[in-house]
């Protein structure tokens, strides 16, 4: 059964460790988002977590620090390949999206499952960002949101077709996500917690109200 979904940035400079008081403070919404996800969390009491992410390390470690740092579960981390339609296992095992049988209900009948498409929106949004301005960036961020908020998958599926210099990483493991709660016949709620990029990258975090 899936009992908690979210969609969870994962900058480094959000981590302690990295970054200056200062940055801490230009991404202050964004860490409490990330903390109250990480309270819902707890209180669902997964029996085992995944999480998608388009690069190693940050992009499991980041969300994993604020969501499950305490979590003795299980967690499965899937590396999404940006250049394939293919998904790979940390371990090595790749498999297609369509051999990934989440249809099957059956699947989540013994055990509560935790979903986490960890990633970044565009980062293209300023001119001292990672990849400078480009206007695809904030139009890219915004019609995610947009869509996002009216459950409209169709337009989230072509939004790196109509802007394809946005810059950004998360887009295919948010559509990973999608793809198992509308296979899971659940009814879901997208939540927006946050949203802000005070270094030109969009960070968005997300909580999916399931019914």
């Amino acid at each position: 059964m899936i009992s908690f979904v979210c969609i969870a940035p994962h900058a480094p400079i959000l981590l302690p460790e990295v970054g200056s008081r200062r940055d801490k403070v230009s991404v202050k919404k964004t860490i409490e988002a990330l903390e109250n996800l990480g309270k819902k969390l707890k209180k669902k009491n997964p029996d085992s977590i995944i999480i998608s992410a388009p690069h190693p390390d940050w992009g499991f470690e980041t969300p994993l620090y604020f969501l499950a740092k305490d979590f003795q579960g299980r967690i499965e981390k899937i590396l999404i390949g940006l250049e394939s339609p293919q998904f790979y296992f940390k371990k090595g095992v790749n498999f297609s999206i369509s051999n990934f049988q989440f249809s099957n209900k059956s699947q989540f009948s013994n055990s509560k499952i935790a979903i986490i498409a960890s990633g970044d929106l565009s980062h293209c949004l300023k001119e001292d960002g990672p990849y400078g301005f480009h206007p695809d960036g904030p139009k890219f961020d915004e019609a995610l949101i947009e869509a996002l908020k009216k459950k409209d998958i169709e337009t989230i599926l072509k939004l790196d077709e109509i802007y394809r210099e946005a810059g950004e990483c998360g887009l295919r493991s948010f559509c990973f996500l999608l793809g198992i709660l509308e296979a899971s016949g659940l009814d879901w709620q997208p939540e927006i917690l946050s949203y802000e990029a005070p270094f030109g990258v969009g960070y968005l975090v997300v909580n999916f109200k399931l019914e």
